[in-house]
């Protein structure tokens, strides 16, 4: 069992509607023009994601399948997600957890911000080097590691990849990638958490 499990932080991280609250608290308080170039920037990225994470709330659509599989669980299981709201990967994917976790109170996700958890983020690191978020980590109700997923689907990430070898400039591979997601509309994700629940009924 991991320390933080044992000590409860993973439990008592934010539930995904008071995350999203914090956002929409934290836009609707701030003036834009009273931040530096940096806060601005910090800023812009959380309105986009907020506004993204809305849109695909609105639009969510469970696919029968995993929702049969997530119904299935009949025992307690924590899904910790690593992640900041200002994160375009985390805005892209986190909604669609949170609609498929309702489907279930026996799954509690609990949120913990990154940049307040660097002791807990770097237990899971991104090819052992990077803080790459989201990363989500479910427990048994023992603190027993059940899997790992992040920071995002499989094909985004090679897409990204591909785009970062190929010497596209920064912004140029976050434009891609976000367009890679709004056509894929989560059926990757939704792809990727299908196999990994049904190896987990499987075991």
């Amino acid at each position: 069992m991991k320390d933080f499990f044992r000590q409860g932080i993973s439990q008592k991280g934010y539930t995904f509607t008071e995350f999203n609250e914090k956002s929409r608290l934290y836009l609707e308080r701030t003036d834009p023009e009273t931040l530096d170039d940096k806060d601005k920037k910090w800023y812009d990225y959380k309105k986009i994601n907020f506004t993204r994470t809305g849109r695909i709330l609105k639009k969510f659509k469970a696919d029968e399948e995993l929702a049969r599989l997530i119904s299935s669980i009949n025992t307690p299981q924590l899904w910790m997600v690593l992640t900041e709201d200002w994160c375009g990967d985390s805005a892209q994917n986190l909604p669609y957890l949170a609609k498929y976790v309702e489907l279930n109170d026996k799954i509690d996700m609990r949120i913990l911000e990154r940049d307040n958890n660097l002791e807990i983020m770097d237990q899971y690191l991104t090819n052992g080097k990077s803080r790459s978020i989201p990363k989500m980590v479910a427990f048994d109700a023992d603190g027993n590691e059940l899997f790992v997923w992040g920071p995002r689907p499989k094909e985004a990430q090679e897409l990204r990849d591909k785009l970062i070898s190929e010497g596209k400039p920064g912004a140029e591979v976050t434009t891609q990638l976000h367009l890679w997601y709004a056509k894929n509309n989560g059926k990757a994700l939704v792809a990727e958490f299908k196999k990994i629940l049904g190896n987990l009924t499987i075991g």
